[in-house]
């Protein structure tokens, strides 16, 4: 099976669990107050938002009051709630005098918690794959005192002012605990933001240049730096020109030509300098000085793996009970990251199209090949995005209903059904032209178009 069928399988198994249950959260508070649920679908059974047009369902089955199903158009899913505007835009049933058993005629705190019930489930849902995740696996990370050769950087890290070596304390004035911080706490900078190195062993204060930002969202945040190992050889390639040449597990590489080489970002550069020519490369074996001689053809790989030795990784185990309270702190956390993240689109650096994308761009944040670990930490996030993302105050989304309950609560005066058709009408537009746009930026990008 490809990765890129690995991926789409898990964003269709990730997006289907947590629409079903937020569905669900919609379902569970109407039915607590005794409201009548008329259709739960996962997917719509409509071309959405057109609910007049191609209504057909894959799978449905009544049971009660209400018609369980799967609709045919995978763009979401819904719950049709008995007098209530929405997706389906039932005009005709609105039209009838309200029935006890009907959304309109519930009181408006009840009808509040009805629609915030599904925002409600997606921060339960990653709170409670957090503690699962925590309880299970623990937590792996980098603590930055074990980072004791500093740094590498690739292109971009340079042009932000960072260089091979370069020992990071502190960004924005906030200290650097842990390795993962770093590309976030850049994107997330201040205005006029500095980064604080230790520099061959001096103190040194960097200005995050102007398209900082821009670039990190653009460039795939984990090769843009990272600890810089010894150019000591994890694995060779099975039928590579390292494999033919004779290199092993184990070696430690001390010069390439004569010049000295002692990290793996050091090897990397003066491979990548002397593409086409040979290479006479020095290295301890066994605690016996060897060499070996090649050459690396233009665009072809030599075949060395370098890996993170396990001394970098500080590994934590968590009680049950810590893993609850792990599991509330980081679903808060994440939420926090996202907002500040949300709020970047209006800044001067970040281009809309360049950071937004699709079902294409989302599938590619799974992992190709797939594992508990990265599928639940990938779906609690997710589930985090979509409590935040469902409650702005757009007409169509649960927030824009909270929006007139809440002015319906402060002022005592409900909102016309008109104005509600009117605005849910615009909001479904809005939404359908969002969707279009962003996975139409999906298509630029699968074909390379420059944003």
């Amino acid at each position: 099976m490809s990765g890129g069928l690995i991926q789409a399988l898990q964003l269709l198994a990730g997006l289907s669990f947590l629409i079903v249950l937020h569905e669900g959260g919609h379902f569970f508070f109407a039915r607590l107050f005794k409201t009548r649920v008329e259709k739960f679908y996962l997917f719509f059974d409509f071309l959405f938002p057109f609910s007049g047009l191609f209504n057909f369902a894959l799978f449905k089955k009544t049971k009660g009051d209400t018609e369980y199903g799967i609709g045919w158009f995978p763009l979401g899913g819904y719950v049709k709630i008995s007098g209530m505007i929405d997706e389906s835009m039932d005009k005709e049933a609105m039209a009838l005098p309200p029935q006890p058993w009907e959304f309109r005629a519930k009181k408006a705190w009840q009808r509040l918690f009805i629609m915030l019930g599904g925002i409600i489930m997606n921060v339960l849902i990653a709170i409670v794959l957090y503690m699962v995740i925590f309880g299970v696996w623990g937590e792996a990370y980098i603590p930055m005192e074990r980072v004791t050769n500093g740094i590498a950087v690739d292109s971009i890290g340079q042009s932000i002012g960072l260089r091979n070596g370069d020992k990071i304390r502190a960004i924005d004035g906030k200290p650097i605990t842990r390795f993962n911080e770093i590309p976030l706490a850049l994107i997330l900078h201040k205005k006029d933001g500095t980064i604080e190195v230790t520099r061959d062993g001096k103190d040194v204060t960097i200005p995050i240049p102007f398209g900082t930002i821009s670039k990190l969202i653009k460039a795939d945040r984990n090769n843009i730096m990272s600890p810089r190992t010894p150019a000591v050889v994890d694995s060779v390639f099975a039928k590579s020109i390292a494999d033919k040449a004779g290199f092993r597990k184990g070696d430690s590489i001390i010069n390439i030509n004569g010049q000295s080489v002692l990290f793996n970002n050091e090897f990397s550069d003066v491979k990548a300098a002397n593409y086409g020519k040979p290479l006479t490369i020095a290295f301890i074996r066994n605690g016996a000085i060897d060499t070996i001689r090649t050459v690396i053809p233009k665009d072809s790989i030599l075949g060395l793996g370098w890996a993170m030795s396990d001394k970098y990784y500080k590994q934590v185990k968590y009680t049950p009970i810590e893993a609850v309270g792990k599991g509330f702190t980081t679903a808060w956390n994440k939420l926090q990251l996202y907002v500040a993240q949300f709020k970047l689109f209006g800044s001067k650096e970040v281009k809309v199209s360049q950071s937004m994308g699709g079902f294409y761009s989302m599938g590619k944040m799974y992992s190709p090949e797939f594992n508990w670990l990265d599928f639940l930490s990938l779906t609690a996030f997710i589930s985090i995005a979509l409590a935040f993302m469902n409650l702005l105050p757009i007409p169509g989304l649960d927030g824009g209903y909270v929006i007139f309950l809440l002015f319906e609560m402060l002022t005592g005066k409900k909102v016309s059904e008109k104005v509600m058709e009117k605005a849910t009408t615009v909001g479904l537009v809005i939404l359908l032209a969002l969707m279009v746009y962003v996975n139409g930026l999906d298509i630029l990008k699968i074909f390379h178009v420059k944003l």
